[in-house]
């Protein structure tokens, strides 16, 4: 029992600390600065100019704004974009598009924290778009080019406060904090439960007998043995878990930022993963539908971002 409660206080005040002192900072100042853009209109501006450069590849309007949201807010803003191009007609091909670009690139919750971690920002994000391009459009013209392409008269006006005063920009500001607030508060139940577990199969050396078990053949082919432990919680348990585990592992120094920014940049910070598809699948039941040519356009733009890493770095 002594062994369990220390396992939790250890878990929880690690969670803790990396949520209040790292993800709250940085997501507050970034969604302040994304909620100005919008309610100034400069992502309006940006998405009206790219949609028709990226409608080739099986993204609309509201496509390149969700694309927006994961790379500069957090993994959860996008669904109530995927949400809305459902009831507004988007076809089931397009959503599947959407869809994998969403499962493929590298959410802002994660990136920016990891940022003060050491991970190189600039090319995560530009592997991320690129992965998220990719994974859209081996849906739209691979296991996705079956569905409807249909769609209805389509309303793809963005809909946000605007500040065209010095009350509207305070409003704004206040609500991206209430909204960063609310994004790390939401984190920490499942970050407290994935670092106990983590931790406890540390203690009881699950974690070292797998290593031993799985590293002559990790080694042969060149990647770290260390990568392990944050590749089965991030799967298991989700990115922002697997964010808790990587800044661990860099304090106590079985992680560098050197493997960080090769292929793990790649295949560990993204929103595809167990916990990831659940949420998504839960914004709709059209998006719930065309999961599998998601999934599979959002593994080969993940393929793509592991590769261009590991050429980068």
């Amino acid at each position: 029992m002594d062994l369990l409660i220390d396992v939790i206080l250890r878990a929880g005040r690690s969670a803790i600390e990396l949520c209040f002192f790292v993800l709250l900072p940085v997501m507050v100042v970034m969604l302040s600065m994304m909620r100005l853009l919008e309610a100034k209109g400069v992502l309006d501006w940006v998405v009206a100019r790219l949609t028709p450069v990226l409608r080739p590849v099986g993204l609309t309007g509201l496509g390149v704004f969700a694309a927006l949201q994961i790379n500069f807010v957090s993994f959860a803003a996008p669904l109530a974009t995927l949400t809305m191009m459902e009831q507004r007609g988007t076809s089931s091909r397009h959503l599947a598009a959407t869809v994998a670009m969403v499962l493929a690139m590298a959410q802002a919750n994660v990136t920016m924290p990891m940022a003060a971690m050491g991970l190189h920002y600039s090319p995560a994000l530009i592997w991320s778009v690129v992965g998220g391009l990719v994974a859209a459009a081996c849906a739209y013209y691979g296991p996705g080019r079956h569905l409807s392409a249909e769609e209805a008269r389509l309303d793809e006006t963005l809909h946000h406060p605007v500040a065209e005063s010095a009350k509207g920009v305070l409003d704004v500001i206040n609500r991206a904090g209430s909204e960063a607030f609310k994004i790390t508060l939401g984190s920490i139940p499942m970050l407290v439960l994935s670092l106990t577990v983590v931790l406890a199969l540390r203690r009881l050396g699950v974690v070292d007998g797998l290593t031993h078990w799985l590293a002559p053949g990790l080694q042969s082919l060149g990647i770290s043995p260390a990568l392990i432990l944050p590749t089965v919680t991030k799967y298991m348990a989700g990115g922002t878990a697997a964010m808790g585990v990587m800044d661990e592992m860099l304090r106590a120094g079985t992680m560098t930022p050197e493997t960080l920014n090769g292929p793990p940049a790649g295949f560990l910070i993204s929103p595809l993963d167990l916990p990831g598809l659940a949420i998504f699948m839960s914004a709709g039941p059209r998006i719930a539908q065309v999961w599998k040519p998601a999934l599979l356009g959002g593994m080969a733009g993940i393929l793509v971002r592991t590769l261009g890493h590991a050429l980068w770095s």
